[in-house]
């Protein structure tokens, strides 16, 4: 199993930054991409941001110049850095980790609130 810990959300003025950490435990063999998963009330889940293990990169087209996604394996962490945040960037976030071996296997954090006030 794998457990994931989000910290870092908060609420913040439209404008400011927010920097979110996660911290992967547990059986981590296999562990591939890692990445940020956002949900709005009455919205499904998106992605945020996605990094492979060997630092490769994807963002969600609303994100773009603004977040930035980095990892350190050396401490099984994840951090979405968040400037110029916006009222629509309101969300609960979520951390995601997948195995990808025979057949592929996600990972969910408990998510953290990130709340834009504008």
């Amino acid at each position: 199993q794998v457990q994931l810990v989000e910290s870092g959300g908060g609420l913040v003025q439209a404008g400011g930054s927010l920097r979110l950490s996660c911290t992967a435990s547990g059986n981590l063999v296999s562990i591939n991409d890692m990445g940020w998963y956002r949900q709005a009330p009455g919205k499904e889940r998106d992605m945020v941001a996605t990094i492979t293990s060997g630092g490769s990169t994807n963002y969600a087209d609303s994100v773009k110049g603004r977040f930035t996604i980095s990892r350190d394996n050396a401490k099984n962490t994840v951090y979405l850095q968040m400037n110029s945040l916006k009222p629509e960037d309101t969300a609960v976030y979520y951390c995601n980790a997948v195995r990808r071996l025979l057949t592929t296997k996600n990972y969910w954090g408990q998510g953290t609130q990130v709340t834009v006030s504008s």
